[in-house]
């Protein structure tokens, strides 16, 4: 008789990054620890956006935000492609009960992403409305995980897609986009570590410090639904996987294809699999997880899909096939900031193609207190075309030697092969600048409206 299939509960915060305990911060995240302690931990896995709807858009289809169609923000008019499938649709059809707790923002069309049960309407842009705060804020969506569990309301096998608010930015009275200090334990600024690519700046210690208390609302959460997942029973049976889409929001990492802004946390356990604190190193991006999740509960991966599996890494008497490169785009976000990038584990290649400002800030980072420290500096123009960086004598990415004759055969080596995968996946930016979905709009004359 055939062993059941397994649940597989996903959980995915915003802009959080791996600013985590077990990733050597100087912050205490025991709950998510003892996940890593007693699953598997991702050191080297990426994103393939520094911002919310294209990265999870790649998480969800297993394909780069240029193949995809979604490469701007949800709530900005991108959406999906027509044909995109996504994690739903592939675990629906090989019988699985689809359910979304909180948060989803990659498309304004709820019924678009085939859950059989949305426990949240309030689950598209993570912003301003302090309505769609608290009810996808950590805390409330761990409770309702944790209730529908104990109720036993989940069918068997399902799919629960978990998203919390924290620990995105939201706006306050003042007008500055901060992390709602007020509504978390936060931290003392002068206890922080500073960041290692910002200054150390009274005002990035300050945004540093109350991003902290929703940090710990966040492993909070996690250890609710963990402990629900135990008293459940269904510990044995349940692929439990926890994640994020990109970096923090803060200058040079969210809305950056610096190794800050495309960082992402990835943490997976399942009995029998990954279940021994086993820390990988090997480099992955987030279009890798669908085709795995597929892989390990023995579903076909369909063709087409940029990622592949990394089950193999796991599974002690098969070969895996390391990745030697990742790719990182940017298109559209509050404006348009064409970019894209080749990592290897030695080196970063950046492309940009279009006039931009010295580093990119995000509305919400902008009208920070840490964005106040440094707009001044950052919005200088403008960006050279070519960055490249040897992440081995400058991992801050601060010294950029695109130009300098030792490092030309890198250069022109990594130019070629970025030029070769936007060919191979057809990215429209080949073609020229990308307008916006609401271009029409934009064309048109106030006495046509």
């Amino acid at each position: 008789m055939a062993a059941p299939q397994p649940n597989v509960v996903l959980i995915h915060s915003h802009d959080l990054g791996r600013y985590l305990g077990c990733y050597g911060v100087d912050i205490e995240t025991p709950r998510i620890q003892a996940l890593a302690d007693s699953g598997a931990l991702f050191e080297e896995h990426f994103g393939t956006a520094p911002q919310c709807s294209p990265s999870r858009g790649s998480l969800m289809t297993g394909r780069y935000p240029h193949v995809n169609g979604l490469m701007g923000l949800a709530h900005g008019d991108w959406e999906l492609d027509e044909d995109e499938r996504i994690l739903p649709h592939y675990l629906s059809e090989a019988g699985y009960e689809t359910h979304l707790f909180g948060l989803q923002h990659i498309t304004q069309d709820t019924d678009r992403l085939g859950f059989d049960r949305i426990h949240s309407e309030k689950n598209l842009y993570p912003g301003v409305s302090p309505a769609v705060h608290e009810a996808n804020r950590a805390r409330t969506v761990a409770e309702v995980v944790a209730t529908c569990l104990a109720r036993e309301e989940l069918g068997s096998p399902f799919y629960a897609s978990v998203g919390f608010f924290e620990i995105h930015r939201g706006k306050e009275a003042s007008g500055r986009f901060g992390f709602l200090g007020e509504e978390y334990d936060t931290d003392d600024p002068k206890h922080v570590n500073p960041l290692p690519y910002l200054p150390d700046r009274w005002g990035i210690r300050h945004d540093l410090a109350e991003m902290r208390g929703m940090v710990y609302a966040v492993d909070e959460a996690v250890g609710t639904i963990l402990d629900a997942i135990a008293d459940a029973g269904i510990e044995d049976e349940t692929l439990v996987i926890f994640t994020t889409e990109h970096g923090i929001a803060f200058p040079r990492a969210k809305g950056s294809c610096y190794d800050p802004g495309i960082e992402a946390a990835l943490v997976l356990r399942y009995p029998g699999l990954a279940d021994d604190g086993e820390v990988y190193d090997e480099l992955l991006s987030n279009v890798d997880v669908l085709p795995t999740v597929l892989d390990i509960l023995d579903i076909e991966i369909p063709d087409g899909l940029d990622g592949r599996s990394f089950r193999p890494l796991l599974a002690a008497d098969e070969a895996y096939e390391e990745r030697n490169r990742i790719f990182a785009e940017m298109t559209w976000h509050d404006m348009y900031n064409p970019v894209r990038a080749i990592r290897t584990d030695r080196y970063k290649y950046v492309r940009n193609f279009w006039h931009l400002p010295k580093v990119y800030l995000s509305a919400d980072v902008f009208a920070s207190e840490a964005g106040r420290e440094v707009r001044e500096h950052y919005s200088v123009p403008t960006r050279p075309y070519e960055e490249l960086y040897d992440l081995q004598e400058a991992p801050q990415e601060d010294n950029n030697v695109a130009f300098e004759p030792r490092y030309q055969d890198v250069r022109i080596d990594l130019s070629r092969q970025l030029q070769g995968w936007m060919e191979s996946t057809d990215d429209p930016l080949l073609d020229g600048p990308l307008v916006p979905p609401d271009y029409d709009d934009i064309q048109r004359w106030p006495h046509e409206s």
